[in-house]
């Protein structure tokens, strides 16, 4: 078995979830393991929705064995009513790390790009390129809320917190 952490990044959303999986052999260095979304019907109701997102996520965790979870902070300037949905998708996820005995590491939308591209302001378009050139894909993931999700998780491990996250996880 692998001494490998793996780190499952996140894009938050209450009806469409982005996740990224990234496995650490060492302090920063990465591998891409998968990516995609979560997704739930839109003409459900917020609680609904946030529970498919919920079991799903569980799922998740039981599948890929992450050592952390680290997730994309609210944008803020978005209007309130989306911002608060936003804000209950973290939540779920924060509780679902949680339930798992993980920690969970918030990044700002502006860290995460920059981290990823060189620029805090690029758009979603030139994450996803990075994203699949740091992380050796032959195509950017199908999906922007994939991309992101991975982009998270390569922050987390290049910001050096995978040596943090690896120290609180019993296995």
């Amino acid at each position: 078995m692998s001494d490998a952490v793996r780190i499952l990044g996140i894009d938050p959303g209450s009806r469409v979830c982005g996740y990224g999986v990234v496995e650490c052999p060492r302090p920063g260095a990465y591998r891409f393991v998968d990516c995609g979304t979560l997704e739930a019907s839109e003409r459900s109701p917020l609680e609904e929705r946030l529970g498919v997102i919920a079991r799903d996520l569980t799922e998740l965790v039981a599948e890929f064995r992450p050592a952390a979870v680290a997730v994309e902070d609210v944008f803020t300037g978005q209007n309130a009513r989306s911002a608060l949905a936003l804000a209950h998708a973290r939540g779920t996820v924060f509780a679902v790390a949680g339930m798992a005995g993980l920690r969970a590491y918030s990044y700002s939308p502006s860290v995460v790009k920059l981290t990823v591209t060189g620029r805090g302001g690029a758009p979603k378009e030139q994450v996803a390129l990075m994203v699949q050139a740091l992380a050796g894909l032959a195509r950017a993931p199908d999906r922007l809320d994939a991309s992101d999700a991975l982009a998270v998780a390569i922050t987390h491990v290049l910001r050096g917190a995978v040596a943090t996250a690896a120290a609180g996880v019993a296995r």
